[in-house]
């Protein structure tokens, strides 16, 4: 397959982990991970770049080398409380004007929306920043909390460690479920975090923690065949189904049943990428019961047939 050119947008002073979270993904190789991404770095005045770390990286790329770009990754921009480098925009708009994704982690949200590429539609950023960027972007649809939205052209993410969560995500979208998890396994992540990000703002609890869900999760995956239900979980994790709902609440962000249904259509990805099992069986093994139930769900998460994923991700594609 052709590679897929990625290059990342540094602004100084740059912050050193939201860079990161795009070069881990598309930039670092592996041994039993096939290479898909070329990876690059590029800055408005190629040389020293100053970052919050305190070291200056060496960049010797100017903005030109956007103009290859298939996918443009701005890892935040700190300087957001001054006027937007002029030719930084102009190669943003160049760039998505000719067919680029355009990728805003954390603040880089910011520089998208003083290019004109958030006006009308929905955006995120760091749960900090989003008051700031509704109020002087009124025209964006600031979603406090979402860890990341991908509108297709247009990709956001909440602060720093969610800019993982969204090129995982985007890895996902393009080589599928099994290779994004490969990356995520080598990164020692899990493939796809559940619930937004308020739940890292919330204040602390004065009350005793409750218990983490982890050992009632890792029951739960290994039996995504049987018929679970949230009772189930509730029993394994010796609570009532209120309590449980709770726990899911708070650590999760989500609900038992939304977290059991997200988990039976990932099982459901990578058995129609891995296997050529008929979609009935497909439906069985990740406990959606039916082929009906199985598409329909499908669909509602991620937004495709069982059919039209496994012609694009399966394994004769």
């Amino acid at each position: 397959m052709s590679r897929h050119r990625v290059v990342a947008l540094v602004l100084p002073p740059q912050s050193t982990f939201e860079l990161a979270c795009a070069a881990e993904v598309f930039g670092t190789r592996r041994p039993d991970v096939p290479a898909y991404y070329d990876f690059g770095v590029c800055t408005p005045r190629p040389g020293a770049v100053p970052t919050l770390a305190g070291y200056d990286m060496a960049v010797r790329r100017g903005l030109r080398a956007l103009d290859g770009a298939d996918t443009v990754v701005v890892p935040g921009w700190q300087q957001r409380d001054r006027p937007a480098p002029s030719a930084a925009i102009r190669a943003l708009r160049r760039a998505h004007r000719r067919g680029a994704r355009i990728v805003g982690i954390c603040s880089g949200a910011f520089l998208l929306a003083e290019a004109g590429l958030l006006d009308g539609r929905r955006a995120t950023t760091h749960w900090r920043m989003a008051d700031e960027l509704a109020a002087r972007f009124p025209a964006v649809d600031v979603e406090p909390d979402t860890l990341y939205l991908d509108l297709g052209d247009v990709a956001t993410s909440a602060g720093t460690a969610a800019g993982i969560d969204l090129c995982l995500h985007l890895a996902r979208a393009d080589l599928g479920a099994a290779h994004a998890a490969q990356i995520a396994r080598h990164m020692v992540m899990p493939p796809h975090r559940e619930g937004g990000q308020l739940q890292y703002a919330a204040p602390p609890r004065p009350e005793h923690p409750a218990e983490s869900l982890a050992p009632v999760l890792d029951w739960a995956t290994e039996r995504l065949h049987e018929p679970l239900g949230v009772a189930d979980l509730a029993a394994r994790a010796n609570v009532s189904p209120r309590t449980l709902a709770r726990r899911f609440a708070d650590q999760l962000g989500t609900t038992p049943g939304q977290w059991l249904l997200v988990q039976r259509v990932l099982t459901a990805r990578t058995l129609l990428e891995d296997t050529d099992l008929p979609v009935e069986a497909i439906a069985t093994r990740a406990g959606l019961s039916s082929a009906a139930n199985l598409r329909r769900r499908f669909r509602t998460i991620v937004h495709t047939t069982p059919a039209a994923y496994r012609r694009s991700f399966g394994r004769a594609g």
